[in-house]
């Protein structure tokens, strides 16, 4: 069933823009598959779905591609300098405020990252947490995104 289910949700967004979770639920819902909100959560995840830009200015998903690997350290960098709005610490955790819509891409482009000090994320519609190893490095990942969003 998951294996199907990741078939049909590169079918979709390859052919609709689909800007948000609840737009591909209701997708896969009408091709047959019932998903909750968590599921596709982790669908996406596991898929490696980005959102892009569209020439319309909205925000879509689509399929990470063998070429963006290598550009991981760029794609949160765009991140933080178009989506980030603040950023944190609470001892090991940082939260990052997004736009609308933007915190799974932070969450994705840091997961990508396999940075050693960060244990896992979570993400919201605009708000991202990550959960860190220890305080010394969320507050140097805060120091290093400050730096990021103010080369805006």
């Amino acid at each position: 069933m998951k294996s199907l289910r990741h078939s049909r949700i590169l079918d979709i967004i390859q052919s609709n823009i689909i800007e948000t979770q609840e737009q591909l639920a209701d997708c896969l819902k009408q091709v047959g598959i019932e998903a909750t909100q968590a599921t596709i959560s982790r669908d996406i995840k596991e898929l490696r779905l980005q959102k892009i830009l569209t020439s319309d200015g909205r925000y879509r998903y689509s399929a990470m591609t063998k070429d963006s690997e290598p550009n991981l350290d760029s794609r949160l960098i765009n991140i933080f300098r178009e989506g980030v709005v603040s950023v944190d610490s609470a001892g090991n955790i940082v939260v990052l405020k997004t736009l609308s819509a933007l915190a799974p891409a932070a969450c994705s482009a840091v997961d990508s990252m396999r940075l050693e000090s960060v244990v896992g994320t979570l993400a919201g519609d605009d708000t991202a947490i990550m959960i860190m190893r220890d305080e010394d490095s969320a507050e140097a990942f805060c120091a290093k995104a400050l730096k990021l969003m103010k080369s805006k």
